[in-house]
Parts: C-alpha cells; sequence; structure tokens
C-alpha cells in the first residue's frame, strides 16, 4: 500500500515539473520573441527612404510665401514647390498636410509627417531635430503701421507686440540670451495662430506692432500695400532647414543630395525668383 501511495506521489511530482517546464518555456519564448521585435524596429526615427512611395510634408498653411492656399484653393509656395521637385527626382507622391504649428512636434513624432518643411528655424532647435543643409537665410523683424510713429525697435517699450504662437520670433523676444530684454519692455506680447490673423488685428488697431520672419513680411507688405512698414532694426537673424525626426539620418541624407542637385540645376534659383526671396538663398 505505502509503495503504490509513492508510486502516485512521484506520477505527480513529475507532472507538476513537465507544467512547471513547459510555462518556463513558452514565457522564454515570449521574451525572446519580445527582444527579437526590439531589435527589428527601425532605429533610424522614420520610414526607409528606398521603400517609400509617397512623401508627407508638415507646413502652416498661414505661412506665405514657404506654404499658403492659393486664390484656386490649392496649397503652393516656395517649401512646398520645392519639396514637389525632390519627390520627382525620387518617384514619391507628395503629400501636403497643413499642421496647427504648435502642433508640429506631436505630427513629426507620431509619423503622421515625414518631415517639418516651412520656414523652419534651425537657431535654438540644432539638438531637438536632425536637421537638413540650411538652404535660406532669414531675419526675425518688426512690422508697424506707416503713421505709427514707432521707428525703432527701443519705441516698442510700452507697445502691444504680435507673434505667432511657437515661432522663431515668440523664442526670440522670450531667449535671455537674445531679445528678452525688449520683450520685457512690451505691454503684452500676445500671440496668435497665424499671421493672417495678426495681420488684421494690426490694422484694426489692436496691435501697435508684428514681429515676423522676414520673408513672410515682405509677403504681406507687398499683398497689403503702402499701409505698414518694416523697421530697420531686425531683432535676429537665423537660418531655415527642413527638420526630420530626432535620427532619421537617412531620408535627411536623401533630402540633402536632392536639394544640392537642384540647387546645381538651376531649380531652387527659379523657385526663389517666383515668390520673391532670391536674396535670402543661401545653399
Amino acid at each position: 500500500m505505502k509503495k503504490k501511495i509513492f508510486a502516485i506521489a512521484l506520477s505527480l511530482m513529475m507532472v507538476l515539473a513537465l507544467c512547471t517546464a513547459c510555462g518556463n518555456s513558452g514565457t522564454a519564448g515570449s521574451v525572446s520573441g519580445s527582444a527579437d521585435s526590439s531589435a527589428a524596429a527601425p532605429t533610424d526615427g522614420g520610414k526607409n527612404p528606398a521603400s517609400m512611395k509617397t512623401f508627407t510634408v508638415g507646413f502652416d498653411a498661414e505661412y506665405p510665401p514657404f506654404g499658403y492656399k492659393d486664390d484656386n484653393g490649392d496649397y503652393t509656395g516656395f517649401d512646398l514647390e520645392l519639396a514637389q521637385a525632390v519627390c520627382e527626382k525620387e518617384g514619391w507622391e507628395l503629400k501636403k498636410n497643413p499642421i496647427d504649428w504648435d502642433s508640429k512636434d506631436m505630427e513629426l513624432n507620431s509619423g503622421s509627417i515625414d518631415c517639418i518643411w516651412n520656414g523652419f528655424t534651425i537657431n535654438g532647435r540644432e539638438d531637438d531635430y536632425t536637421w537638413s543643409v540650411p538652404y535660406c537665410d532669414n531675419s526675425q523683424v518688426v512690422v508697424v503701421p506707416k503713421d505709427s510713429g514707432i521707428k525703432k525697435l527701443s519705441d516698442l517699450k510700452g507697445k502691444i507686440v504680435g507673434v505667432q504662437t511657437a515661432s522663431a520670433a515668440y523664442d526670440v523676444l522670450t531667449n535671455k540670451d537674445q531679445q528678452k530684454k525688449l520683450g520685457d519692455s512690451f505691454a503684452e506680447l500676445q500671440q496668435f495662430g497665424d499671421y493672417n490673423t495678426a495681420f488684421t488685428e494690426l490694422q484694426a488697431g489692436s496691435l501697435d506692432a508684428l514681429a515676423i520672419d522676414i520673408g513672410v513680411a515682405n509677403y504681406q507688405l507687398k499683398q497689403r500695400g503702402d499701409g505698414f512698414v518694416k523697421l530697420d532694426e531686425a531683432l535676429n537673424s537665423e537660418q531655415y532647414g527642413v527638420g526630420f525626426k530626432k535620427g532619421n539620418t537617412k531620408l535627411r541624407d536623401v533630402i540633402n543630395k536632392d536639394l544640392k542637385e537642384l540647387k546645381e540645376d538651376g531649380t531652387v534659383d527659379q523657385l526663389a525668383q517666383k515668390y520673391d526671396i532670391a536674396d535670402m538663398i543661401c545653399l
């Protein structure tokens, strides 16, 4: 009887040992599978250019002459036409994705866009993105009504100044290493989602001045007649580049190659003349 009980107990122990071993084997397989998946994950922060069929550009649709909606309701501009020229070289379809400028990082990091290409300032953001070569020089300037009596930057003390949200001009006026002292002298620094709205407020008298990129300022002044002037003193100088997700060097390298070739074949200069920014090109 004792031998029979011992045999049953021994059999139960063996079954339990086998089940435990099977469970451990399954768990080890799962861990191994997770590790393999992680190792296979892309490390360059974006799609492989060799397998791309579309190229999705995130841009501010209220940022002429670099990106905007024309009279026909189509998105156009210097940056978008330059991106189209890149796509034609690579055999990609250009996807134009208008974005809220203050949501640009979320759009880029989520993968809904491949890059930010729309008058995007490199300076001060060097470590936040993987950048193309600079292709355009830019300055931050101040636009005021012609009859405002404001002649120089120091005249802005006690004034209401407008700026686009999350723009380079806002960064300049709030950065202690740049023009924060000037910004602190304003009665108020108001932020707007786009410069068309800001210009409307400037024209209505709700703003005394507008801090803005020189390329956009020149375009707006040309479109709106002689009611506004640009101050001679610039707030800052900077350069534009194409911003990619951090680490996406493969796509960056392709764009750099194409930008160089488009400069050499005259495409960049032709587009710059079309959009009246020839003196800003630095490729």
